[in-house]
């Protein structure tokens, strides 16, 4: 329901700014129907031409401007972290030791606007969501509302003990891609600059003793963050990875120096 009341008052905007051009202007709002993306809403709108020929329904767009409100670019990675240019942690941050293969990142876009030069270079931007699971080894509990990062060590045996952060992620895309091949795929290579948000913190335990517990605060996290991003991937699969060059904990709350990667899959170009 939201977004058809958010496709409502862009359509009715976009309507009066474009009313003077010569050229009829119309919005198209599609569901894309395909097996790819089934549930996909793409809004559209600009300068377009209708043909003569009455048969053609929709119009031919004729403007490489676009806004689209759908899901795409999932990420499923791995979240790894480095400690002043090393992967191994100093001792006085070995309470962030963590399990390789339990930490993870994932994310998805929701909204997205850019212009195609051409069939092959594109360029836009949107917004999108993005969490960093960091799967603690060590059986502690993060503090809140502390001046800096703080924990105390339990004497509960966590089965999970994981520390998460989650972002607004608002990227810059360019994106280069191939023809298209026999199978009606292409070849796509996106890379830019990303800044982020933080939306929250949150500390999920599960143990025997205490069952299931969650806790929310900012714990100290950079409240923004900035890095780079590159995508590699055909038709609608592939492969990413990002790096941030700022640090993990605000400056002066957390240690200094410490900066997350990852890089997995991902769905969705």
């Amino acid at each position: 329901m939201k977004r058809l009341v958010v496709c409502a008052l862009l359509s009715t905007f976009v309507l009066g700014a474009l009313a003077q051009e010569k050229k009829d202007t119309v919005i198209v709002i599609t569901r894309d129907s395909t097996k790819r993306d089934r549930k996909s809403v793409t809004i559209r709108f600009g300068l377009t031409d209708y043909k003569k020929d009455s048969t053609k329904t929709e119009p031919k767009s004729i403007n490489k401007f676009s806004v689209q409100f759908n899901a795409a670019r999932f990420d499923l990675g791995l979240s790894t972290y480095t400690d002043k240019g090393s992967f191994t942690l100093n001792p006085a941050n070995s309470f962030l030791e963590r399990e390789t293969w339990k930490s993870s990142n994932f994310g998805f876009d929701f909204f997205q606007m850019g212009f195609r030069f051409n069939s092959y270079f594109k360029i836009y931007t949107g917004a999108g969501l993005d969490w960093n699971h960091m799967r603690l080894k060590q059986n502690i509990t993060m503090q809140k509302d502390k001046p800096s990062l703080s924990y105390v060590t339990e004497t509960v045996d966590y089965k999970k003990n994981r520390f998460s952060s989650q972002y607004l992620r608002i990227p810059l895309s360019f994106q280069i891609r191939s023809k298209t091949d026999k199978k009606g795929d292409k070849l796509n290579f996106v890379f830019g600059p990303e800044i982020g948000f933080l939306l929250n913190g949150k500390v999920k335990q599960k143990s025997k003793e205490n069952g299931k517990d969650k806790f929310k605060d900012d714990y100290n996290l950079n409240p923004f963050r900035y890095g780079a991003f590159a995508r590699l991937g055909y038709g609608g699969k592939g492969i990413y990875v990002k790096y941030y060059g700022n640090d993990v904990f605000a400056d002066g709350q957390g240690p200094a120096d410490f900066k997350n990667l990852s890089f997995g899959l991902m769905l969705g170009f």
